[in-house]
Parts: C-alpha cells; sequence; structure tokens
C-alpha cells in the first residue's frame, strides 16, 4: 500500500541537492535531500514515542525550516498534522488538544513549563521545537537514521486536522485527507504555471492552509525553492524579490508594499506571479498594484474545508473584485431558499470535488449539516456568478444584514465606501435596532493623514445605493480588528457596536 501524499510530494527528492529553502537576506539553501534526511528523523523519533498511524501531533511552534519538516514527517510516519495558531491562548489550546485527542503536544520551548499540565491531562506527549529548530523534539531526532520507513496510507486517510477560526461558535475540527491535500496541490501548480525554475516568497505563517497547504504543497509538487521567510514584514519582502518569481500573500501585504515609495515597476520585474487569498482583495488594490508594477494580482478563493475551489486564471483575464471561475475538479453552485439561481443572482456557494474535506472531528450532525444530499459543502459565504463563470464575493451569510425586512449585502456597500477619497478601508455591518430589527453601520479607517467625511460617505451611497442600505452611522477607527490570516473581525465589530441603537435607560 503506497503513501500518495508523501509519495508524490516528498518522495521524489529525496537525495536530491536541488535548493528548497533559502534563508532571508542570503546565505546557504537547505536542499530537498537535507530538509528529508531531517524529516525522517524526526518520523523515527515520534514513531520511537509509540505514536500510531492516524495519531494527532498538535503544533503550536514558531515558523522554522525544522517546523516545516515536522510537518513531512507526520506525513511519512502517518500521523494526522495539526497546526495551531501561535497566537493561541492556553484555554484556547486546551480544547484543540483534548478535543483532537492529540498524543503528542508540541510547543516553544518557553512554553514547556506552563503547558506540562495540560500535555499531563491529555495524556499527550509534550515536546519542544523553537524558532532556531533546538528543542527536546530535536534532540530526540539527533539519534535518528536519515532514512526512515514511509507508512502506508490510502487516498482516503486523514492527513492533517485544522480547526476553523470559531467566530460564530465552538471551532471545529475540519478533517482533511491525504486526496484533499494532494489533489489541490496539483491543480492549483497547473493552474498557477508553476515548475521547478520558480522560487516562491513565502511570508505566510504555517499553521494556516494558506501558507502550508497551498505554498508548500505547490512548490514540492513541482521542485522549485523557497524563500523562507518568519513573517511578512514589507522592507525585508522588498529586499527579497529579486530573487523570487512568485508571491503568495493576503490582501495585507500588497496595501504594505504600495504604502512604501521604493516599491516601483523595476523591484517586482522579476517576478512573474503574486496570488492573494484568504480575505476579500479591494478592487481599488488590485487597480493601484497594476498601476504602480504592470502586475495584475491573481485573486483565488477558498476555505479550509475546501481546499481552494475558483482561481482567476494566469493566463486568461483577472478580474478585480472576483475570484474567478471554479477550478478544475470543482463542481460549484449558487444556491438561494433550495434551489440553483441564475447568474447574476445572489446565493450561497456550494462545492463539490476531491478538495472538499471529510467532515468534522467528532461532529457527525454538524457536518450532516453542512452537507447536500448530493455532495455539496454549504460554504456560507454569499456570492454570485457571471455569465463567464466568474465568482463575486458578497460576504459571510452570517454578516447579512437585515432591515426592516430588506437583504443589504454588506460587500455591495462597502465597494461604494472603499471608493471614496481619503479612505482606506470600510466595514459595513448589522446593529441591532429598535424599528427596523438591524441597521446598516459603517466602520471607516482613512487614509494616513486623512478624517472620514461622514457627509462625502453618504452622498457616495446615494449616487448608487437604494436608501436602505445607507449607513445609519459611520464610525471612525484607526484600523479594523483582523484575525492572522487578515480577515476582519465582524463578529467583534458587531459586538463593540450592539448598543449603538440601545434606547437611553429609563430613569430610575
Amino acid at each position: 500500500m503506497a503513501n500518495p501524499l508523501f509519495d508524490r510530494l516528498f518522495a521524489p527528492h529525496v537525495g536530491s541537492d536541488a535548493p528548497f529553502l533559502l534563508p532571508p537576506g542570503g546565505g546557504a539553501a537547505q536542499s530537498y535531500g537535507a530538509f528529508l534526511e531531517d524529516a525522517a528523523r524526526i518520523a523515527g523519533a515520534l514513531a520511537g514515542l509509540g505514536l500510531d498511524p492516524g495519531d494527532r501531533v498538535a503544533v503550536q511552534v514558531p515558523k522554522s525550516a525544522r517546523a516545516l519538516a515536522l510537518y513531512a514527517a507526520c506525513v511519512q510516519a502517518g500521523l494526522v498534522f495539526l497546526p495551531l495558531n501561535t497566537a493561541y491562548t492556553g484555554a484556547e489550546l486546551a480544547y484543540f488538544v483534548e478535543n483532537s485527542g492529540a498524543r503528542a503536544l508540541v510547543c516553544d520551548p518557553g512554553e514547556a513549563a506552563r503547558l506540562a499540565e495540560l500535555a499531563g491531562r491529555c495524556g499527550a506527549e509534550l515536546l519542544t521545537l523553537g524558532a532556531d529548530g533546538q528543542g527536546t523534539l530535536a534532540d530526540l531526532a539527533e539519534g535518528q537514521p536519515a532514512r526512515a520507513p514511509v507508512v502506508p496510507r490510502g487516498a482516503g486517510d486523514l492527513a492533517a486536522l485544522l480547526y476553523t477560526s470559531g467566530t460564530t461558535g465552538r471551532s471545529k475540527g475540519a478533517m482533511l485527507t491525504q486526496e484533499n491535500l494532494l489533489s489541490n496541490a496539483l491543480v492549483l501548480a497547473e493552474a498557477w504555471s508553476f515548475d521547478g525554475r520558480d522560487v516562491l516568497l513565502h511570508a505566510l505563517p504555517i499553521f494556516h492552509t494558506h501558507g502550508l497547504f497551498v505554498a508548500t504543497n505547490v512548490v514540492l509538487a513541482t521542485g522549485g525553492a523557497m524563500i523562507f521567510m518568519p513573517a511578512f514584514e514589507a522592507a525585508a519582502a522588498l529586499a527579497e524579490l529579486p530573487r523570487a518569481t512568485a508571491m503568495m500573500g493576503v490582501p495585507t501585504f500588497y496595501t504594505r508594499l504600495l504604502d512604501r515609495p521604493d516599491f516601483t515597476r523595476e523591484a517586482a520585474g522579476h517576478m512573474r506571479l503574486f496570488t492573494s487569498g484568504s480575505a476579500p482583495l479591494l478592487a481599488e488594490t488590485h487597480r493601484a498594484f497594476e498601476r504602480r508594477t504592470g502586475h495584475r494580482i491573481l485573486e483565488r478563493y477558498g476555505m479550509t474545508e475546501t481546499n481552494m475551489t475558483t482561481s482567476n486564471p494566469y493566463a486568461g483575464e483577472r478580474r478585480p473584485g472576483t475570484v474567478g471561475p471554479p477550478l478544475a475538479g470543482v463542481d460549484l453552485r449558487i444556491v438561494a431558499e433550495g434551489r440553483e439561481v441564475p447568474r447574476g443572482a445572489v446565493g450561497e456557494i456550494e462545492v463539490r470535488g476531491p478538495g472538499v474535506f471529510a467532515g468534522y472531528w467528532g461532529m457527525p450532525e454538524k457536518t450532516e449539516e453542512e452537507m447536500t444530499a448530493d455532495g455539496f459543502f454549504r460554504t456560507g459565504d454569499l456570492a454570485m456568478q457571471d455569465a463567464d463563470g466568474y465568482v463575486t464575493i458578497v460576504g459571510r451569510a452570517k454578516d447579512l444584514i437585515i432591515s426592516g425586512g430588506y437583504n443589504i449585502y454588506p460587500r455591495e456597500v462597502e465597494e461604494v465606501l472603499d471608493a471614496v477619497p481619503g479612505v482606506r478601508e470600510a466595514a459595513v455591518i448589522g446593529v441591532p435596532h429598535p424599528d427596523f430589527g438591524e441597521s446598516p453601520v459603517a466602520v471607516v479607517v482613512a487614509e494616513p493623514g486623512g478624517a472620514p467625511d461622514r457627509a462625502a460617505l453618504l452622498a457616495a451611497c446615494g449616487e448608487t445605493l437604494a436608501r436602505f442600505k445607507h449607513p445609519r452611522e459611520v464610525i471612525a477607527v484607526e484600523s479594523l480588528p483582523r484575525n492572522a490570516m487578515g480577515k476582519v473581525q465582524k463578529a467583534e465589530l458587531r459586538a463593540r457596536y450592539a448598543d449603538l441603537f440601545a434606547p437611553p435607560a429609563s430613569p430610575e
């Protein structure tokens, strides 16, 4: 029996001297062969602890080459990789470890004392791995051979367990199979024309599907290299661009680059591709980037449960404000009230294909609730699809505002506000209202040195939007709350302004 994920992504590079990980700022690269020897030693160490195929390994460590090798080791040993955001608190971490039944917990050495009780309570082996690649896991791996058995696994066996952000309730563990990860890597590599000559500027975290499975797996599938930055910093990224051919980022990466006058057409001249995902890219950012560099950012769409499902084309037209047509092998439909809607109408995205996850860990009822009888996953994202198949995301279903019985799609209002001079970005939320049930409120961030002009914002809405869609209030803030991947946390904004229209308390 084979191990499809390891056999296709990792095995072809065993013993190879080709560069894989390039340190930022220059210096000696780590070859594929050396990387996989390190991974084999870690796989041997994990097996030596008594971990069996299918056991979960929870990982909350800083980004490093060895942290990435731990992912490869888990694939080789048939273990289920469970990456966790490094910002999670102890209480959040406890939930993930307990819920997953993790047999091992790998943390930063500085966190070991704090997490010892949790690991003991959950029966998980506690290991450490720091940003420098050192720790008890590295010590155990040191004495292991540079070759280790590849544990047989099937296409339907779990390879990873990723917990959703839990913004609307308890976090759910999305079960991702070998087929889910492998099929998506191969489709994206072809769709974006990656090959062994590419050097990817990798500045994303590796606790998230974007940096771990989209970026890393595409490079592994094609034999290219990665400039492996610990995190994104605009000046450092700009310095690395001459060595790179491609960059995968979130919208914040691109707005921060555009803030720099030294980010010019010449600075981006060596690049062939910039992609954006994990959060909506403003159409104005897309246009400003093209004016500055001549490059059109390629925006795509996906989520933890589905991997990537749509993408603007590499060779064809990249349309600002859209996430492109469905990728090869993906069935996508737009549904409202249980029926597929005509092109141009708004509904919820439902997708089916080899990248769609196997369900939620330990939540069969929730899995059944989110899947249709014919195998489509209900994404919760509202969108429309045009005659050419390009998908435009309108917002999350949970973000839909119903005011006085009328539906308001926040994205439609946000696009109008974002286009007003002096506005850096806007988020529109629904806030409880005593007369209308809820009313739209605009939370606006101004360009540096400016201030939102309420009259100008409302005037812009008056030109293109029905009156019921106009924000009842405009609130200026310095920044919008975001998660680690740059998504605006509208649930936090709704909680912050929940009492905005509450009637004054009656005097006692």
